[in-house]
């Protein structure tokens, strides 16, 4: 666990007058709170026991949430909590979708055991595939996290595979990504950033470029294949899923690929009764795939399309600045000539020339187009690719970010944000159509 601000000891005499408060929870209740919008709160569990999704909270302890953080207090058998600090809601409630929840994660578990118990190299051997989905702002992250953290907790390590583009809780938004999660997933600081496998797709939404979201989808599930295949205990553990929220037309065929491509044979949804139906249907021809319908909690809240971006923004300045400013990012400078930019997409895939009378030529969704270095490019985030040749880039993870924040035409260079100072780990960098502005 990490912990910000002051570290153990009663808050000050000033902010007890005016905000430290208590709060006792009964059992199997939750305290649901959205941190205010400028100033972190501090928490500490003072008896009891409670969990912040899914993971334990350290008796005693202050532990500081970051401002706009929203998450609930869960506690199975009663605790006190005391908070000190400002938030935009909080309020205790007693029904909550918790227990259907640790049963799926009882289930899952009997899953793993008996995977563990199989012989190596039998199909048995392999743990649940879970796969999370359901409509945006239905709770897919928050239930992906406690079952990740539950089966930590447990011994086991489970992979942890982020295909929302959207939002992004491995890295940055733009990307999809998969981790072994090897300890219960920290409430402040998120999944360990570690040995993440990362794959750029460069936009926000699936729509933008469908066809290279599905052809990174099959990159990052054949990778994960070959990691599985080779350590047995990561192939009893499993893998979980966390979805985008793009549930109908191309969105729902994108969810199918996902669940066929990783080979899913756990499905829980979330909150719609009619994509329930409808995955039960396609699916109920597939041998050994469960569909589960699960109730989304009441402490989901719906987001406007506004407070999405800016959500995005915060994650990318966290990925430079760190949660609480505790990073300091490096500003380099790179000559024109030094940069090898590549977009994916777009550009007809053959001249007019060469097509039939009256036919149109059609954008290739996978051609590497090169870009030249313009103003364009400002407040750009780019992806450094671990690629050796321009061919690979699609087919390669990447290794980070960098950030433009300012381009002299006359001088021909490029002024760039990157988390370390150095060389960048690679030489073929990637960008789409995510940008950051800074000081928004």
């Amino acid at each position: 666990m990490a912990y910000g601000g002051p570290a153990i000891g009663a808050p000050t005499a000033a902010a007890a007058a005016s905000t430290v408060r208590q709060v006792e929870l009964e059992k199997e209740c939750e305290l649901r709170i959205e941190v205010g919008p400028n100033s972190p709160l501090r928490l500490r569990l003072v008896s009891g026991t409670a969990e912040v999704f899914g993971t334990e909270i350290p008796p005693e302890i202050w532990v500081t949430y970051p401002p706009r953080l929203k998450f609930a207090v869960f506690t199975w058998y009663g605790a006190k909590i005391e908070m000190d600090g400002i938030t935009e809601t909080e309020y205790t409630a007693d029904e909550t979708p918790m227990i259907s929840y640790v049963n799926v994660h009882a289930v899952l578990e009997a899953r793993r055991s008996r995977a563990k118990a199989s012989p190596p190299d039998s199909d048995m051997a392999q743990g649940p595939r879970v796969i999370v989905v359901g409509p945006t702002d239905s709770g897919k992250s928050t239930l992906t996290k406690m079952l990740l953290s539950w089966a930590a907790k447990q011994g086991w390590k489970p992979t942890y595979v982020d295909l929302d583009i959207g939002q992004g809780s491995i890295t940055i938004p733009g990307c999809i990504a998969a981790t072994p999660v090897e300890m219960p997933i920290d409430p402040v600081e998120g999944v360990p950033m570690d040995m993440p496998l990362v794959y750029f797709y460069g936009h926000a939404t699936p729509s933008v470029n469908v066809e290279l979201y599905k052809v990174l989808v099959t990159e990052l599930a054949q990778v994960v294949e070959k990691q599985l295949a080779g350590n047995a205990e990561s192939r009893a553990s499993g893998m979980v899923i966390n979805t985008m929220g793009w549930v109908e037309g191309v969105g729902y065929e994108l969810l199918l690929q996902a669940i066929d491509t990783f080979n899913a044979n756990v499905v829980f949804v979330l909150g719609q009764e009619k994509l329930w139906s409808m995955l039960r249907d396609v699916l109920k021809n597939k041998p050994g795939v469960d569909v589960v319908k699960l109730q989304k909690s009441g402490g989901v809240v719906n987001r406007t399309a506004k407070v999405r971006q800016k959500s995005r923004g915060y994650k990318i300045r966290e990925y430079f600045y760190g949660l609480l400013n505790d990073l300091s990012p490096h500003s380099n400078v790179a000559n024109f000539s030094d940069l090898n930019i590549y977009r994916i997409g777009g550009g007809p895939q053959a001249p007019r020339s060469a097509l039939p009378i009256g036919a149109e030529p059609a954008a290739d969704p996978t051609r590497l187009v090169s870009v030249n270095v313009s103003t364009d490019l400002l407040h750009s985030v780019l992806a450094v690719s671990f690629a050796k040749e321009p061919d690979q880039i699609i087919s390669s993870n990447v290794a980070g970010f960098i950030y433009i924040t300012d381009i002299d035409m006359q001088r021909r260079t490029v002024t760039y944000l990157a988390p370390s100072a150095g060389e960048l780990p690679g030489k073929y960098l990637i960008v789409g159509t995510l940008t950051w502005l800074e000081n928004n």
